[in-house]
């Protein structure tokens, strides 16, 4: 099962309202979801934080292997850039520890 945050619509016809939700990536837009982890109101007030986001849920289900949409990742960029900067960081170590695997068979085999 391929999981996915993405942005699951609510509202009106001119005045969307976002929900961040878990779900499986086969899923239609607005069809089931797993878990509800915040909500994104572009058209707010602008005195009010135009999103709110659950930040250990969404830390949770990273580690778990789901993905994130384009624009889901540049919400939780905005409200909680850290959780971005360990993900790039888990990248760079796994294609450090890959690269030092072939290091290591290309040493074996000369």
């Amino acid at each position: 099962m391929a999981l996915k945050i993405r942005m699951r619509k609510q509202g009106r016809t001119h005045g969307p309202f976002y929900r961040i939700v878990l779900t499986d990536s086969r899923n239609p837009r607005d069809g089931k979801y797993i878990e509800n982890l915040g909500w994104y109101n572009p058209l707010g007030k602008t005195d009010e934080k135009p999103f709110k986001l659950d930040h250990d849920r969404i830390v949770y289900w990273l580690k778990q292997g789901a993905i994130l949409s384009e624009k889901v990742e540049s919400i939780v960029k905005r409200g909680h850039p850290e959780v971005i900067k360990t993900i790039c960081e888990r990248k760079k170590a796994k294609v450090e520890a890959l690269r030092q695997k072939r290091k290591a068979r290309a040493k074996k085999r000369a």
